[in-house]
């Protein structure tokens, strides 16, 4: 992917309004915002820089004009699937919104692997994170990050067409700095590089629930994180978590959509947006 701005077409189909404009998104320059770091094996809830931007060429019609007043939500989960899988996909189709899943395949979860074939089945995105979440094993260096994705693809391919996969999530997010303890200063851009290479695509995100960052916040905290986060965007990749520890997270994602719909936002899983850039 490159670190330059992408145009997103957005189009207009049948009697629905389907994202017709041109949306740019950058990838240049994420960093972690002060606030702290994540810890290895904790969950990315530091917020990375935000990156988006909104334009529309100069030739565009009334209905591209229209279009790029349109808010955009990508609803991502990181760290399962999970006991909290289920409901949340229950409450994903009860309000009919898609979102990206960024799996692992820990110990813990491999029971809950077979619902990612639910979720792909439900119309949501399945995406790679990583087998392990274990900072100082991944980030040890290039070969041993290739090798747990490598892992990760192999528990999953039971369950999904791994071939068809090819959105990642950096655990901790492509600018962290916990990775520089056992990798190097240098870690994060060879493993951008090598992604990119290898034909990945990757996404950060610019607004955090902070649902796994400790202090057990309540689904009012978590609504509340996201808001704030949200004020002022357009274009909204939100993370939230979906482990056995974020009951809260489920309690309040109804409320969560509801915001984002009642301010005008859309919803879209991560490829679904490339998809609509790339002309649909």
């Amino acid at each position: 992917m490159k670190r330059t701005p992408d145009k997103l077409a957005w189009k207009r189909w049948g009697l629905g309004l389907w994202f017709g404009a041109v949306c740019a998104l950058s990838l240049c320059g994420w960093g972690l915002l002060a606030g702290g770091l994540p810890q290895a094996g904790a969950g990315e809830t530091a917020i990375p820089n935000d990156v988006f931007a909104v334009q529309a060429p100069a030739d565009a019609g009334d209905d591209a004009a229209e279009a790029m007043m349109l808010k955009i939500a990508c609803l991502t989960f990181d760290d399962g699937p999970s006991p909290n899988t289920r409901p949340i996909l229950d409450i994903l189709a009860d309000r009919d919104v898609p979102a990206t899943f960024f799996v692992v395949a820990q110990e813990v979860n491999r029971d809950y692997l077979p619902l990612l074939a639910d979720i792909q089945a439900e119309g949501h995105q399945v995406a790679l994170h990583s087998a392990t979440h274990k900072y100082s094993q991944i980030y040890a260096g290039s070969e041993a990050f290739w090798l747990d994705i490598k892992a990760l693809r192999q528990a999953i391919s039971p369950y999904v067409d791994v071939e068809n996969i090819h959105w990642l999530r950096f655990p901790g997010g492509s600018t962290n700095t916990v990775s520089h303890k056992y990798g190097g200063s240098g870690i994060m851009q060879q493993l951008i590089r090598e992604a990119e290479e290898k034909g990945y695509e990757w996404i950060d995100w610019n607004v955090s629930a902070e649902d796994a960052a400790g202090g057990d916040p309540d689904a009012d905290q978590i609504l509340a994180n996201i808001r704030r986060d949200a004020e002022g965007r357009d274009l909204c990749v939100v993370l939230m978590h979906d482990t056995a520890k974020t009951d809260a997270t489920v309690k309040a994602l109804p409320a969560v959509i509801d915001w984002f719909r009642g301010q005008g936002y859309h919803f879209c899983t991560v490829e679904q947006m490339y998809e609509a850039r790339d002309g649909g």
